[in-house]
């Protein structure tokens, strides 16, 4: 009989899921390897999320639930487009740094390591942040403080490819080489300078104050 797994021993299994699937993929994973990270039977695994392909799933499903979070907690307080886009890139850099894997395991996603849920994981992963910059974007175009000849939905594409290489950088080996190839050995540690020169570029791109 298998013990009863409280909410922190759940947490630790996703989050031990997701180191694992970071760095294997979902095809080279090994059940066997995060269960004896986690300090759990490979059956506990099974009895609590299913097969291997669905407790991959819910890893994904727990790291998206900790993003929302932090998108919704960046944006709840901010009136404006330009402090809603500091906001995020503050908490995504924040977001990025604490939880590399969580990064890295999108990496592995969207570089065709999961092609048979690519639109599945597409449609999860994506319909928020473009339900959320679509309508941070259209809000502002209706008060007049950016572009208003900006289209909402193309713009928060082009935003959030930038948001994404922004959390890769701080994530993934080869984007943070890259990071430091394009601006400097030390910018990974000046969170006040990259989201300074952020702003600058975005507010330039949307017109902000200049709608």
């Amino acid at each position: 009989m298998y013990k009863k797994l409280d909410d922190n021993a759940k947490q630790l299994i996703l989050e031990t899921g997701i180191d694992e699937f970071a760095e294997r993929g979902l095809d080279r994973a090994n059940i066997n390897v995060i269960a004896k990270k986690a300090g759990v039977s490979v059956g506990v695994i099974y009895k609590y999320f299913g097969d291997k392909d669905s407790f991959f799933l819910a890893c994904v499903r727990h790291s998206l639930a900790l993003l929302d979070a932090v998108l919704s907690e960046a944006i709840s307080h901010e009136t404006d487009i330009e402090s809603g886009i500091e906001s995020i890139v503050r908490a995504l850099i924040v977001h990025a740094r604490e939880h590399k894997s969580h990064n890295a395991m999108y990496n592995e996603i969207t570089s065709g390591g999961c092609k048979k849920y690519a639109a599945e994981l597409a449609r999860e992963i994506e319909g928020r942040t473009a339900r959320v910059y679509s309508e941070l974007l259209e809000n502002a175009r209706a008060a007049g403080t950016v572009d208003p000849g900006l289209d909402p939905k193309l713009f928060a594409f082009f935003l959030d490819d930038m948001f994404m290489m922004l959390q890769f950088s701080y994530s993934c080996d080869y984007y943070a080489e890259r990071m430091k190839i394009f601006c400097g050995e030390d910018i990974a540690d000046d969170t006040d300078k990259m989201t300074e020169c952020f702003m600058r570029f975005a507010k330039n791109a949307l017109k902000i104050g200049r709608g």
